[in-house]
């Protein structure tokens, strides 16, 4: 079961989140979700465990509880939804051509 852990202290690493779930049974993967840009910690993560019920055992003992200095939510992570792709060339709904041509480009006056 996937675990989603949120409130965490940005100087939490993946590390910490093995120790803190470890106690609770085998863990597959702990991972603590980082900025891109800053490689900063974004304060939640992801611990999968094998077992089901050792994983609602750990979301029960651990959800309110204080974390270094901090009070974390644990809880079933839920599937991540699909979200549309952005496309980089400007957005949508935008038309070619543009301009008003009113005819008649070679009339005299």
């Amino acid at each position: 079961m996937n675990i989603f852990i949120g409130g965490l202290s940005y100087g939490i690493t993946d590390a910490d989140l093995m120790d803190l779930f470890q106690e609770y049974g085998e863990i597959k993967s702990a991972k603590v979700i980082m900025d891109r840009e800053t490689n900063k910690s974004k304060g939640f993560g992801f611990v999968e465990m094998e077992d089901d019920s050792a994983a609602k055992n750990a979301i029960s003992e651990l959800n309110g509880a204080e974390y270094d200095g901090r009070t974390i939510s644990v809880s079933e992570a839920r599937p991540r939804e699909e979200r549309p792709r952005r496309s980089f060339n400007g957005g949508g709904n935008r038309r070619s051509g543009g301009g008003f041509n009113r005819g008649g480009g070679d009339r005299r006056y």
